[in-house]
């Protein structure tokens, strides 16, 4: 059974220890293993990236382009409900997405001065799917949905085969209905490394998006830290919930919460923060009746191994612990939970009362998925639409703009002993004189 930690029992080392992260931090040997299966993508390609599939996938895929064949062939394996689940969940997404559509910023500082704030799609993007312990058409909803609406003009998505060569259905039909037409079956850093460099079937993408494990998420960190490479969307690991609850939480629902992300990955990690050690104690008892259910044995007894049911002095407590945790994915399970919601600033999304199950924000709620986890949320947002584009500043003046600011910039360009900068107005300045 998952243990019950009480929080002012604990000196400041134990409490740090306690709310520490599984695989916090890639190890040199899978840094080292990352740099040398990119390398090799990088110098040869499709046949590097046919290798790594068969030694990884055990499956050997001459053509990673996934065919119309391919596409129509996952059309009939799914059900009709299936589709338009799928098809529910990508209208559902599409529509907050869409709402974040800003208008250009056009702003005149002083007379004859415009300053303005455009926004152009980025031009390739690269889409990661994982498949591994399961395949996430949700994924592909997420990452897809955005980049339409953004409109760049080149996305392409990677996801891991099958043993039988296929990508799954799901995740092709998914990809299909959000407006994906180059789907590659690639998995791990060797599918981030052809994105990120291209490959003769792959083209060159200059951000990389999307979840996955360890290797994944190294692999992003090494090609965006290469100008040569892709830029990458956020850190983004194992999944993980905190969940926030009182006295008026419903145990059942707190442990079904935790269980739904202990069930994705052993290095996922779950907590409780309650004030009520009997709500602590109600709903370890549910997580062990309900996990006698599910599917995911395995899993989720490794993930059960690093988390935490904790009771707390109070609920100030349990927010200040939690913003400094900054969760993934934060589940306010209180009375006035709303008010609460006021004091958190690190989250990367956030669950309002009993009824707002995390499970509906990975499918279909609207909100996008893909999220910073290991404390990333300090400094990362979630995916947006504006992850998908690039904002340009633009400004014009006038000769009567030029005239009235000019020397201002040529003033502090003598501060900063930048001569050339100051000719550059000058001379403008001196023609006006002549005309």
């Amino acid at each position: 059974m998952i243990t019950i930690q009480t929080w002012a029992e604990l000196t400041g080392a134990l409490q740090s220890e306690l709310l520490k992260r599984p695989n916090e931090q890639a190890g040199h040997a899978l840094q080292a293993q990352v740099a040398a299966i990119i390398d090799r993508v990088r110098v040869d390609g499709d046949s590097a990236l046919r290798a790594y599939t068969l030694e990884f996938d055990q499956v050997d895929v001459p053509c990673t382009r996934v065919t119309d064949a391919e596409f129509t062939q996952a059309h009939a394996d799914l059900s009709a409900d299936a589709i338009r689940a799928l098809q529910r969940a990508i209208d559902q997404v599409r529509r907050f997405h869409e709402a974040q559509i800003t208008a250009p910023i056009c702003v005149q500082t002083s007379p004859g001065v415009m300053c303005e704030l455009v926004t152009r799609p980025l031009n390739a993007v690269g889409l990661y799917v994982p498949a591994g312990r399961a395949p996430l058409p949700s994924a592909a909803i997420m990452l897809a949905v955005p980049a339409a609406i953004a409109g760049c003009p080149t996305r392409i998505l990677c996801t891991p085969p099958r043993r039988d060569g296929r990508a799954d259905p799901a995740v092709l039909v998914a990809a299909q209905l959000a407006g994906i037409t180059q789907v590659f079956k690639a998995g791990g850093a060797q599918a981030i490394a052809a994105m990120a460099y291209g490959t003769s079937s792959l083209p060159k993408v200059d951000k990389v998006f999307g979840p996955g494990n360890a290797y994944v998420t190294a692999a992003k960190l090494h090609v965006a830290n290469d100008p040569a490479g892709a830029a990458l969307d956020l850190p983004a690991g194992p999944s993980e919930v905190l969940v926030i609850a009182d006295d008026s939480a419903h145990p059942e629902f707190v442990a079904a919460d935790l269980l739904a992300q202990a069930e994705h990955d052993p290095a996922s990690q779950v907590i409780l923060l309650t004030p009520s050690k009997g709500l602590a104690q109600q709903v370890a008892s549910a997580i062990e009746r309900q996990r006698t259910h599910l599917s995911r044995h395995a899993i989720i007894e490794a993930a059960l191994s690093a988390s935490r049911l904790i009771v707390v002095p109070n609920l100030a407590t349990a927010i200040l612990i939690s913003n400094t945790y900054a969760p993934e994915h934060l589940i306010l399970h209180t009375e006035n939970a709303r008010a609460v919601l006021a004091e958190i600033t690190t989250a990367g999304s956030v669950f309002i009362g009993p009824w707002s199950p995390e499970s509906v924000g990975d499918y279909c709620s609207g909100t996008n998925h893909v999220l910073p986890t290991y404390g990333y949320a300090r400094a990362y947002s979630g995916l947006s639409l504006a992850d998908f584009s690039r904002r340009m500043s633009v400004q014009e003046l006038t000769p009567q703009g030029l005239a009235d600011i000019g020397p201002i910039a040529m003033t502090l360009a003598s501060l900063e002993g930048l001569d050339a900068h100051a000719q550059a107005i000058a001379v403008r300045l001196r023609q006006m004189e002549t005309r």
